[in-house]
C-alpha cells in the first residue's frame, strides 16, 4: 500500500503541503481534486521524489519501506510510476529506446505500442512535436512498459481531444486492472480481490470517471486534503458550490 503521514512539503521557500494524511491500499484508485495552484501536482512530485520538492516533516510509506528520502529511480524500481501533465521534449532519445527502459529488460515495443495506436512514432525523439493526445498516449506507452505497482496520473484529460479521451480513459482503466469488461466475465468479488495496482489521478473534468471505476476522492486546497468521499458526488459539488465550500469543511474541521 501506499501510506503517507503528516507530510509537509516546501518547494522554495513555501510551504506547498501541510499535514498530508493519505493511504491507497492495493486495488485501490483514489481521484484528486483542487483548483489550479493548490499542491495537486506537488503532491504527485513529492511521492515520486523529486528533491526540489523538500519533505520538511512527516514520512511517505511504500510497501512496508519507508521511501521519503528515496531517490526517484529507486521509487520507480519498487514500482512506483507517473504520467505527466507537461513532460519534457527529450531530443536525440527515441520513443523505442525509452520503451525498452521502461520494461527494463527485452520487449516487444511495437506490440506495447498497438495498444495506444503509438506504432508511428516509435522511432521519433520524445515528445518531439508529438501534440496533446499523443504525449498521453506516448506517457501511458511507458507506464505500460513499466507495469508499476502504483501509478501517479497528473490531469490525464488535459489537452486530449474528443478522439483521444476513450482511448487514454480506456488505457488507463486497463493499467489499473479497472476495465468494466473484467468485471462482466467474473463476480465483482473476485475481481476485486485480484486487483493490486494502485492509482492517485488528479482531474479537473471529471472525464476519466466515465472509465474508470474509482473508490475514492479527495479536495486539495490550499495544500490541505479534506472531503473525503465518492468522486461523483465531490465533482457535482463542485460544480455546484465550489471549492470554497471545501475551503469551509477545513475550516470548520479544524
Amino acid at each position: 500500500m501506499l501510506l503517507i503521514e503528516d507530510l509537509q512539503v516546501k518547494l522554495g521557500d513555501k510551504e506547498i503541503l501541510k499535514h498530508i494524511d493519505l493511504e491507497i491500499q492495493p486495488g485501490e484508485t483514489h481521484i484528486l481534486f483542487g483548483p489550479n495552484g493548490s499542491g495537486k501536482t506537488s503532491l504527485l512530485m513529492a511521492i515520486m521524489g523529486y528533491p526540489q520538492y523538500e519533505v520538511v516533516a512527516g514520512k511517505i510509506m511504500f510497501k512496508g519501506e519507508d521511501i521519503t528520502r528515496l531517490p526517484i529511480d529507486e521509487r520507480a524500481r519498487l514500482g512506483i510510476g507517473m504520467s505527466y501533465q507537461r513532460p519534457p521534449t527529450i531530443n536525440g532519445l527515441k520513443t523505442r529506446q525509452m520503451v525498452q527502459l521502461c520494461a527494463g529488460d527485452e520487449v516487444d515495443e511495437v506490440d506495447l505500442a498497438k495498444r495506444v495506436n503509438f506504432e508511428e512514432f516509435l522511432d521519433r525523439d520524445v515528445n518531439a512535436g508529438f501534440s496533446g493526445g499523443e504525449i498521453k498516449r506516448s506517457e501511458l506507452l511507458q507506464l505500460t512498459a513499466q507495469a508499476p505497482d502504483l501509478m501517479l496520473f497528473d490531469e490525464p484529460e488535459s489537452g486530449v481531444d474528443m478522439e483521444n479521451i476513450s482511448l487514454v480513459g480506456k488505457t488507463i482503466a486497463s493499467l489499473l486492472q479497472k476495465d468494466l469488461s473484467a468485471v462482466v466475465t467474473k463476480t465483482i468479488m473476485k475481481t476485486k480481490l485480484e486487483r493490486k495496482k494502485m492509482g492517485l489521478i488528479i482531474t479537473h473534468t471529471g472525464f476519466i470517471l466515465d472509465y474508470v471505476s474509482a473508490d475514492k476522492g479527495q479536495v486539495l486546497y490550499d495544500g490541505m486534503l479534506s472531503c473525503v468521499s465518492n468522486p461523483r458526488e465531490i465533482l457535482t459539488c463542485i460544480g455546484e458550490s465550489g471549492y470554497k465550500e471545501c475551503l469551509r469543511c477545513i475550516t470548520e474541521t479544524n
